[in-house]
């Protein structure tokens, strides 16, 4: 059976017919709930039984929570795309949803639980969907995206180490393994980025007339992955190495000059793109934040949100609504609402790094937290038709023969 086949005779809930409809829904809730919960401990509320220290209960379910299940709801709708094969949908998608909230459940009890437990509850869905990926890739012979597979098994092994260096009583989100995790984040948001980016402008430019169109991959940008790797490999390993806040910058310059031969500037007026470059710049400036760190000219915690609010958040939020508004079958434009979500996020972004100058200004979290839970809120409300009601049906073109 084919893939279009099988989607026309599937007859369960639109949410579990296609990976992106029930994890985006469920990723961005959380998001926001888990801002919202996280706002609360600010101001003193002991809300759930955590066996996590808040700070680090706060990075992990927004790196291995939320991120988590956007990489889920992207992979299982972007592999079947890759390799030709059949996608994940109906009971076995909602199985692997059930294993991404029973991770979120566990962490969110874990004073009540063996840390064990709590572990390999979390670990459950991200496990079963590497062997997914693995099981695509192999049967596919889709070799080219093999880094992805690898990535996202560092990102599961990440995890794992989060979890023992919590048990241990380290202050786990600024471990090791919130390191791992957050460097193969940024490395897929890097690879990724790089197709979708240049490719969905080319298309629109192209589409428009537009001469002046994103340079086609080159040895330029295998260069600056490579640096992207060795990077973000010392700040896993030695983040406190001498030479670390010179690569950062050096890296950082690197991404601003792959990014600035997208043609970035001429997307003004398509939301959905000038965001997705925006996001990527986000990427470029964590590596200087991160330098700026490193020298001892900026606290780390307001530094290392420009890549974690910044260029992860801002980024899934603008693939989270692009695929879904494509994959549903609705006109890839972004409208007013969806346009203000975007800004939310960034002005979150600000006030965040903001926070960090100013710390005695405490309002400046609130009011930080405060949008963040707006954008993703306000996305699961306003994408909440797009992603529980069925694909929109494509009208034909006036004027176009029908099929005999």
């Amino acid at each position: 059976m084919s893939t279009s086949e099988r989607m026309r005779n599937y007859h369960g809930p639109v949410l579990l017919s296609h990976g992106f409809r029930a994890f985006f829904l469920l990723s961005a809730l959380w998001a926001a709930l888990a801002m919202a919960i996280w706002v609360a401990m600010l101001g003193g509320a002991e809300i759930l039984p955590l066996a996590f220290d808040p700070f680090s209960w706060h990075a992990h379910e927004f790196l291995y929570g939320y991120l988590g299940g956007v990489i889920a709801g992207f992979l299982l709708t972007a592999v079947p795309n890759w390799t030709g094969r059949l996608p994940v949908m109906g009971a076995p998608l909602a199985g692997l949803v059930g294993l991404w909230l029973l991770g979120r459940a566990a962490v969110g009890a874990s004073a009540l639980l063996d840390w064990r437990v709590v572990l390999l509850a979390d670990l459950a869905c991200g496990v079963m969907l590497l062997a997914f990926l693995a099981r695509e890739i192999l049967h596919g012979r889709n070799w080219r995206n093999l880094p992805v597979l690898a990535l996202l098994g560092l990102f599961t092994a990440g995890n794992a180490l989060f979890h023992i260096e919590a048990a241990r009583g380290d202050a786990a989100f600024e471990g090791m393994g919130m390191r791992l995790g957050l460097a193969a984040g940024l490395v897929l948001v890097a690879l990724i980025g790089g197709r979708i980016i240049p490719s969905f402008t080319r298309n629109w430019l192209a589409a428009r007339g537009v001469q002046r169109l994103p340079a086609p991959f080159g040895r330029g940008d295998g260069l600056v992955l490579g640096l992207t790797v060795v990077t973000l490999a010392g700040f896993v390993a030695l983040p406190d190495g001498r030479a670390m806040p010179w690569l950062m910058l050096a890296c950082g310059a690197a991404h601003l000059w792959r990014l600035a031969r997208w043609q970035g500037a001429q997307t003004g007026a398509e939301p959905l793109l000038w965001v997705l470059h925006l996001a990527y710049g986000f990427l470029a400036l964590g590596f200087w934040a991160e330098a700026v760190a490193g020298f001892g000219l900026m606290a780390a915690a307001p530094a290392r949100h420009v890549w974690l609010a910044g260029a992860i958040g801002l980024m899934t939020l603008a693939v989270m609504s692009r695929a879904s508004l494509g994959h549903s079958g609705r006109a890839l434009h972004a409208g007013r609402g969806t346009t203000a979500l975007y800004l939310a996020l960034t002005a979150s972004v600000a006030l965040r790094l903001l926070a960090g100058l100013l710390p005695a200004q405490v309002w400046l979290l609130h009011l930080s937290g405060t949008l963040w839970v707006l954008a993703f809120g306000g996305f699961a409300l306003l994408y909440l038709p797009v992603l529980a009601r069925p694909r929109v049906a494509k009208k034909p073109v006036s004027g176009a023969r029908r099929p005999a």
